[in-house]
């Protein structure tokens, strides 16, 4: 029976078309998905876009056109580029969806009856890029700029709806203390921390000050503030807005294994967000992981730098070292962790050349070559099972040992971890052919049933290796398999497509080329 598990990347915003960013978030949730999915588990994965607030609303306005023809627009890029990236996504949601607005509603109303939720006027600094109000203490704190854009804030009174944000602080910190891994990396939860220990105000939840966006219930003129909008969407994407008089329903998929978000918006998944999950007496995600930037050449990236990693940049990549090599390099060399990642296109080459081509490509070649030149392209009978490499263990228990450490890095969204242990399976077949010297034995008739057992245990081991690389590359692994006689995804449990030895004698192996050596290019940025 299959386990239920759910990720989520952010709903991203219409204001913005898709880019490196937008991108690199929802391909390292498609790899742990699939990942999830070849252990057997029911995967929900939830990606979508957040469509209200005042961005959208005076964009469309200089365009001359309606908000929802904008996010309207927008949403089907997004939902195209989807295809382009070879997402596996569950569902898409829209905050302009009425499934979605009619359950914010609903668990508005649930926060005001319960008196999470009043009415207040807020006296303070706003940021009108991130359409967020600030207390004094933060705003000095910024110096009065905004965290993302640098732009000065703005003094504003409005009278607005107000969470309880100060009833929950004695419950976060409890939460964060007994729940150690509830916030990753552990920097962004120390950051989290710090600011807990500062104290927490009551936030704004609602606007005046713009028209484009969810009603607050029985209050004309007030519109949800388009972050407290965004969060819901991880609940009413699975109807748990949806009341059956003061009760909500349940699912199978909450709580969130993984809430991945960049940093810049920890705050507001860390701190607001299980708040507002606790006044709704709802279960808290298991974990929030906020991953860092990528920036370009040591800098920054900026459209005015002409270092921008857009999607016509992204398909220019594409276009030249292929889907599987992108997603590759976005899901080994991101910013996974609490540092930058640095993208450039010599970087590039030199990971696709290193990890694709001399030992992705390689290996399965050299393989499958030598099956082809000293066994006609079938695969031999393995007589000694237990001849191990180096003189060490079987590759039956190093096969084992290494999809245990594979499952356990996946679990804990160690890509880059999970990641290297498949490759290093590889680069063990590679140096035990070069000391065994298979090309060598085959001079030898004498050596004939040497030959096949080596033979037969690297192609075995590929195999396996093949299989923990199919969620990073599935385009790339699926010819893998089929070369190397897997079955395919889905078909067979894990236990057996994991396991060692699968591959019957007598199976024909396939000559295949994965990544063919492609030339240096400088692929720049799209002109700004």
């Amino acid at each position: 029976m299959s386990t239920s598990a759910c990720i989520t990347t952010p709903i991203y915003y219409v204001n913005d078309r898709p880019h490196i960013g937008h991108a690199y978030t929802t391909t390292i949730c498609d790899v742990w998905s699939r990942a999830a999915r070849l252990r057997g588990s029911d995967v929900f994965f939830l990606t979508g876009t957040d469509e209200h607030g005042s961005k959208v609303e005076k964009s469309a306005a200089a365009r001359g056109i309606l908000p929802q023809a904008l996010a309207d627009e927008n949403a089907a890029e997004f939902q195209r580029v989807l295809a382009v990236f070879g997402i596996s996504n569950s569902d898409f949601i829209r905050t302009t969806q009425p499934r979605h607005e009619r359950q914010v509603r609903a668990l508005l109303q649930r926060l005001v009856k319960t008196g999470a939720v009043y009415l207040g006027t807020f006296e303070g600094w706003y940021d009108d890029g991130q359409e967020e109000y600030h207390t004094e203490t933060r705003a000095r704190e910024l110096n009065y700029k905004s965290p993302i854009s640098g732009k000065p804030l703005t003094r504003a009174t409005e009278q607005n709806y107000y969470f309880k944000l100060s009833a929950y602080a004695d419950r976060l910190a409890t939460h964060f203390a007994s729940h150690p891994d509830f916030v990753r990396p552990l920097e962004r939860s120390n950051e989290m921390l710090a600011r807990l220990r500062d104290g927490l105000q009551d936030v704004p939840i609602t606007r005046t000050n713009f028209s484009w966006g969810i009603s607050m219930p029985d209050a004309p003129g007030h519109v949800v503030y388009v972050w407290i909008d965004a969060l819901f969407n991880y609940i009413t994407a699975l109807d748990l807005g949806a009341t059956d008089g003061d009760r909500t329903g349940g699912s199978p998929y909450w709580p969130a294994d993984y809430h991945i978000v960049g940093k810049e918006i920890l705050w507001f998944h860390a701190v607001i967000w299980p708040a507002l999950l606790m006044a709704l007496e709802l279960p808290l995600p298991k974990c929030i992981y906020a991953h860092s930037f990528w920036i370009a050449d040591g800098q920054k990236m900026s459209k005015s730098l002409g270092n921008f990693v857009d999607l016509p940049t992204i398909d220019r990549y594409i276009a030249h070292f292929g889907l599987d090599a992108w997603r590759w390099y976005m899901a080994t060399q991101g910013p996974i962790a609490a540092t930058d990642s640095d993208f450039s296109a010599k970087h590039f080459h030199e990971i696709y050349t290193a990890d694709l081509v001399n030992t992705v490509g390689n290996c399965p070649s050299r393989v499958g070559a030598m099956i082809a030149k000293y066994f006609d392209g079938v695969l031999p009978v393995d007589t000694r099972p237990q001849d191990p490499p180096d003189s060490g263990p079987s590759w039956e228990a190093i096969c084992s040992n290494t999809v245990s450490d594979w499952e356990r890095r996946m679990a804990a969204f160690d890509l880059h971890g999970a990641a290297r242990v498949a490759m290093d399976l590889l680069r063990r077949v590679d140096v035990f052919i070069n000391d065994t010297a298979p090309f060598k034995l085959a001079k030898d008739p004498a050596n004939a049933e040497r030959l096949a057992s080596i033979l037969n245990q690297c192609a075995q081991t590929v195999r396996v290796a093949g299989v923990l690389l199919e969620p990073f590359m599935p385009s790339k692994m699926a010819e893998l398999a089929r070369a190397f006689g897997s079955v395919p995804s889905g078909e067979v449990a894990w236990s057996v497509r994991a396991k060692y030895g699968t591959i019957a004698a007598g199976h024909r192996i396939e000559k295949l080329a994965l990544f063919p050596r492609v030339d240096p290019v400088k692929i720049a940025p799209s002109p700004s």
